[in-house]
């Protein structure tokens, strides 16, 4: 890591709406693209990314579409289940991806897609 490079969290989420695999993996891959682009990270900059799901969906991991759809082998992840609460947002994948960068925490851009949005409303951007 060089002298202007900070190590920072991005996080993301978004929701399917059936526990169908080929879903799971468009919406993942559509999430991580998404975080990719609008901070235009280079993907020799990610560091890591830890995946949760809520209990609902169990046909495939997200970090399966990482590596088969965008074709990213080389970064380290793991895939948890979210912790319920009763009332929270079902049918939901959510990711913390760890980066290098040269930017500061006020520069990240967190994606939040579908439902998901309503998670973070102090956050989102309509135009996402």
């Amino acid at each position: 890591v060089g002298d202007n490079m900070n190590v920072l969290a991005i996080r993301g989420a978004t929701t399917v709406t059936s526990n169908n695999k080929q879903e799971i993996l468009d919406e993942s891959a559509k999430l991580i693209q998404t975080i990719i682009i609008e901070n235009l990270l280079d993907v020799e900059d990610i560091i890591s990314m830890c995946f949760t799901m809520t209990s609902d969906l169990d046909k495939v991991y997200p970090s399966v579409a990482v590596r088969e759809i965008l074709n990213i082998c080389d970064v380290p992840m793991l895939n948890f289940e979210e912790k319920y609460i009763e009332g929270s947002l079902r049918m939901c994948i959510r990711v913390m991806m760890y980066v290098n960068t040269e930017k500061n925490k006020s520069d990240i851009r967190h994606i939040y897609l579908n439902n998901s949005k309503n998670l973070r409303t102090d956050i989102t951007k309509d135009e996402l």
